[in-house]
């Protein structure tokens, strides 16, 4: 019994594709056919999907770079937002997302927003890994790369709880934003940013008030 799998591939560098295309049909198992289509941008693969579902011959299974050119219209500024719009139009495809970040906190909000079936940091990839990668997904998902598995075993260890703010005051820290410069980026007040500051600080334990032993602090931990 063949098993027909319409596959959308999203990556701006044609070598990339051709590599993770080469990879899937040399190791696909013999009773699986393969339908492979590739988008370079955002616009292009919008507009694959749509055709998906007027041609009602959705896609099975998406894999999505996370560092993609914004869409014409501005709409779409990375593969998040097409995780996102795919998660809406093709509900029962599965996202495997791949991409060079591999800070906590990105790693973190694309579980958060995206919850994807397979979740890859290409620094990590092999053929193998992602041969293997694909067959899980495909039949027991969810399918996470190492760097993802210890960021998630970090985070469930800490006792420590941060909410979304606190995590983002934390990336913008680790990003060298200066804290008179944070108010703006979360758009909230500057005494509510030292306010949250001085949380995190009795969250972590620092003794000296420094941020970079808040951050050093937070690095262990899997937080940045």
């Amino acid at each position: 019994m063949t098993e027909d799998i319409k596959i959308l591939m999203i990556d701006d560098h044609p070598m990339i594709i051709e590599g993770y295309q080469n990879t899937l049909l040399f190791t696909k198992k013999e009773h699986q056919n393969l339908e492979i289509d590739i988008a370079n941008n955002c616009d292009q693969a919008v507009a694959l999907m749509d055709g998906s579902i007027q041609k009602e011959r959705p896609y099975n299974m998406l894999f999505v770079d996370i560092s993609l050119p914004p869409s014409k219209d501005g709409a779409m500024t990375s593969g998040e937002d097409l995780a996102e719009y795919a998660r809406k139009v093709l509900p029962n495809a599965k996202i495997v997302i791949l991409t060079m970040f591999n800070e906590p906190f990105r790693i973190h909000n694309i579980i958060k927003t995206i919850d994807p079936e397979g979740f890859l940091i290409k620094s990590d990839l092999t053929s193998s890994e992602l041969a293997s990668a694909f067959q899980a997904v495909l039949n027991n998902p969810p399918f996470y790369s190492g760097t993802v598995n210890s960021f998630i075993r970090k985070s469930i260890t800490s006792d420590i709880v941060i909410d979304e703010k606190n995590r983002k005051i934390l990336h913008l820290l680790s990003q060298g934003v200066k804290t008179k410069n944070l108010a703006s980026h979360l758009d909230i007040s500057l005494s509510a940013v030292e306010k949250r500051k001085k949380q995190l600080k009795e969250l972590f334990s620092i003794q000296d008030g420094q941020d970079e032993s808040l951050l050093q602090a937070a690095r262990e931990k899997g937080f940045v």
